[in-house]
């Protein structure tokens, strides 16, 4: 019957490998050529280094599965096991909404019949287990969700002492004083939801031993094992929230580029044949200064945003910076500074208070730590009443424009 146990702890481990993730294909126009690449559109979600640690408090029961054996009237199996209080602590990671490791203790003492002998001893584990959420692994990632299922397996140390020795040996008088095991474990974690900064868990925990676990070594193919229920508190530290990015994000605002130069190309192109053609009359004309675009300096940089935020990425700050080192360099420009939104989501009068602290973010970095004057630059917010894009995520956006 162990053995079986043992082989639906494998089947329940092989949960955690059944992740996929779905694939799209993205046409990227470049000037005049269309390329065709396989690449995942969906956003992906990760874990800052200092972020979505948590600490585990909990208490509950643990009942021992191991030699079990009471003679009875007819000299049938009739032993006892006994359920004692169990205590544990734990701290891990999640490094993203789907997967995190939990490094746990847990002690107890624990009591069962044998050999017509109340027997009773100590033990300390700790565990390494890899968790696995199941509700952000397959429907959508939601960092204050209610409710989640977490199944994990794990592997650990085990120490146990203190043994009674109330029986009579076994197996030619062979007995241990301390037991020193590598158990392997499965479980499963209910967790709910209670704030931002903490959860209250439910779980239970098999694991499986080798045969001295209680210090008797009965029998050549037996297994000894150990049931564990606790619940407790969970302490999420600065709560329980993920970075996201869309690798096709940029798609739009690329092909958006290539056709600003491919305007400009134009022109020049267009200048240089007024210029040829005014040259080649005769008798040769009064020359007239031809105003050629400035290719070298067009307002091309925009800002984007993550939906509801105004804050600028770390990614969007070059383009700060471009429009900064322009203006150092076009003393007399003017700029405009636009905030939009996208139309679906939050209400227009939402929105036009998002894209205004947007269009405010942006100048407060030109300001404070470019040095831009504050009389060079105005803000306008647009909100979500006029659209940049088709796409309604580039709509999440700040542009740039000169007075």
């Amino acid at each position: 019957m162990k053995k079986n146990i043992l082989f639906g702890f494998a089947a329940c481990g092989a949960m955690l490998l059944s992740a996929n993730v779905a694939k799209a294909q993205e046409a990227v126009v470049i000037e005049e050529a269309t390329f065709t690449e396989v690449a995942d559109c969906t956003d992906q979600y990760y874990s800052e280094k200092g972020s979505n640690w948590f600490i585990q408090l909990g208490a509950g029961m643990e009942l021992p599965m191991v030699d079990c054996y009471k003679a009875g009237p007819k000299g049938q199996n009739d032993g006892k096991r006994g359920i004692t209080a169990a205590y544990g602590v734990g701290f891990g990671k999640w490094f993203n909404p789907y997967f995190a490791w939990r490094f746990g203790v847990q002690g107890a003492a624990y009591h069962w019949d044998a050999n017509n002998a109340y027997q009773k001893a100590k033990f300390v584990n700790a565990n390494f287990d890899l968790m696995w959420d199941m509700f952000n692994s397959l429907g959508s990632v939601d960092a204050d969700r209610f409710f989640s299922i977490v199944p994990y397996v794990g592997v650990g140390a085990t120490y146990s002492w203190d043994f009674n020795h109330a029986y009579v040996p076994i197996n030619n008088g062979y007995r241990k004083d301390r037991v020193w095991q590598i158990p392997v474990s499965v479980g499963l974690q209910l967790r709910f939801r209670l704030s931002k900064y903490v959860d209250f868990f439910a779980e239970g925990r098999f694991q499986a031993y080798g045969d001295t676990f209680d210090g008797i070594a009965y029998g050549s193919e037996s297994i000894d094992m150990n049931l564990t229920a606790m619940g407790g508190l969970t302490f999420k530290l600065g709560g329980k929230s993920f970075k996201s990015f869309n690798p096709c994000a940029y798609i739009g605002y690329i092909n958006q580029l290539n056709g600003q130069i491919n305007d400009l190309r134009g022109e020049l192109s267009n200048c240089s044949s007024r210029l040829a053609a005014a040259e080649a009359q005769l008798p040769c004309p009064e020359i007239v200064a031809v105003e050629c675009p400035d290719a070298s300096a067009p307002l091309m940089s925009t800002v984007r945003f993550t939906i509801n935020s105004a804050k600028i990425s770390s990614m969007e700050m070059v383009n700060v910076y471009n429009i900064a080192q322009w203006m150092k360099a076009n003393p007399d420009a003017n700029v405009v500074i636009k905030g939009y939104a996208d139309k679906d989501t939050g209400t227009a009068a939402y929105n036009l208070k998002l894209s205004e602290r947007r269009a405010q973010n942006v100048y407060n970095v030109l300001t404070k730590e470019y040095g831009i004057p504050a009389d060079r630059l105005s803000i306008k917010a647009e909100g979500s009443a006029s659209q940049i894009y088709d796409t309604n995520n580039w709509n999440r956006i700040v542009i740039f424009s000169q007075d």
